[in-house]
């Protein structure tokens, strides 16, 4: 995802999450810390022609995206381990269930790899049944339940972990290369980028 990309992300996060969605601030501050050395977010988009159809953010703590072990500090990070947090996925409704969300979460995964994070956290609405179920399929485990996170509705957040996504990038149920319906890479024509 890049600056560009903000206006359109936008009409589909208030598009799809009318209530709670994020801010045209919150996606620079979070592009802000996608690039460079010292990045801590990855951010991809999906487009289908010149329509973007998702998109999807990661964070990572205590770890480093280039692999040397440091901790940033000057000293050795050992055998420290990072922490990655999904912050957003989402697919337009004409793109549900063609596998695009699979997609998504794959890249988040693997960047996740990438920051050396060892477990990966999210917050997934308790009423959103669809997310959760992807999220079950990459591994994922319910691990506790945050009450009124999702204002102004006051619904409640369902808390998920992963432990160690580099054995995670394929789900438990992956889609069939042979099925031409519903092709092994998600949709045909779509493309994903960061």
């Amino acid at each position: 995802m890049r600056w560009w990309d903000i206006e359109p992300v936008l009409q589909v996060e208030r598009e799809l999450f009318p209530e709670d969605a994020w801010s045209r601030g919150m996606f620079w501050s979070e592009l802000a810390h996608a690039r460079g050395p010292a990045a801590t977010r990855r951010y991809v988009v999906a487009e289908e022609g010149d329509r973007l159809v998702g998109y999807a953010g990661l964070t990572a703590a205590g770890a480093q995206p280039d692999g040397d072990g440091a901790s940033g500090d000057g000293t050795s990070g050992g055998d420290a381990a990072g922490v990655a947090d999904v912050q957003t996925i989402a697919v337009t409704r004409d793109h549900w269930g063609t596998g695009l969300g699979s997609r998504l979460l794959t890249e988040l995964l693997r960047a996740a790899t990438a920051f050396e994070c060892a477990e990966v956290f999210l917050e997934c609405r308790i009423d959103n049944v669809r997310a959760q179920k992807l999220y079950e399929r990459f591994g994922f485990e319910s691990i506790g339940v945050r009450k009124g996170y999702y204002q102004p509705g006051n619904v409640d957040a369902l808390v998920m972990r992963l432990t160690d996504p580099a054995t995670s990038v394929h789900p438990a149920n992956p889609m069939s290369a042979t099925n031409p319906t519903n092709p092994a890479n998600g949709v045909e024509g779509t493309e994903i980028h960061g």
